[in-house]
């Protein structure tokens, strides 16, 4: 099944937008959001598979995010005017090599690679959900929950990330925002939990759905 929302001119990413997210990870919480992004060439379908190599990385991991689809073009726009310009929303997994993000020093390659940016399972309309910070967000490793938390502990609301992008960009329609993950993840586990060949991991976004992904290692 392909992606819900064919290939956007953007990708934006924001990085430490959940509080509990930062602890686990001993970094200290932004002041201002923290963009990156990933390539579009990342992205796959609700039920594609995650595919790596263990020559590039061992330290897959899975990030569930709230993803926004911008509907109108928008420059310079205030936080009240932002969520206006919403089409609608779906879901993602920001999955993340962690050996090559970190010891590269930027997030962009590890966060990048073929297949990392799993996204659906539907298109829902921004009517559908008038409150993005309402929403109970969670991914699911084997059968086992990881992550499980709600919208409303992001640091940074939507409305606030969109309208912050603006001034330094232009946000066009079909352009997607990952707003961040909560707590959970593999990399602030002890002992850390990273995927592997064959697991299947699910993210489940309250009013949206849930993708299921399988893990695929190629050599």
């Amino acid at each position: 099944m392909l992606n819900p929302i064919g290939r956007p001119g953007k990708i934006i990413c924001v990085g430490l937008n959940y509080l509990d997210h930062c602890r686990e990870t001993n970094t200290p919480p932004p002041d201002r959001p923290l963009l990156f992004t990933k390539f579009t060439t990342s992205m796959t379908g609700p039920s594609g598979d995650i595919v790596w190599s263990t020559s590039l990385t061992n330290k897959v991991d899975f990030e569930a995010e709230l993803t926004v689809i911008i509907g109108k073009t928008c420059r310079s726009i205030d936080d009240g005017d932002a969520l206006n310009h919403v089409a609608g929303y779906t879901a993602a997994n920001d999955v993340s090599t962690r050996d090559v993000q970190l010891g590269d020093g930027q997030w962009v390659r590890g966060k990048s690679l073929d297949t990392f940016c799993p996204l659906g399972p539907a298109f829902v309309t921004a009517n559908e959900i008038p409150d993005p910070q309402v929403l109970a967000i969670r991914s699911v490793l084997n059968g086992e929950i990881m992550q499980d938390s709600n919208t409303n502990l992001m640091i940074f609301s939507v409305a606030h990330i969109i309208a912050f992008c603006s001034q330094a960009f232009t946000l066009e329609p079909g352009d997607i925002i990952l707003t961040g993950t909560p707590h959970g993840v593999g990399l602030g586990r002890d002992p850390q939990i990273y995927m592997k060949d064959g697991d299947l991991i699910e993210i489940e976004i309250e009013g949206i759905g849930r993708i299921e992904n399988r893990c695929r290692i190629e050599n």
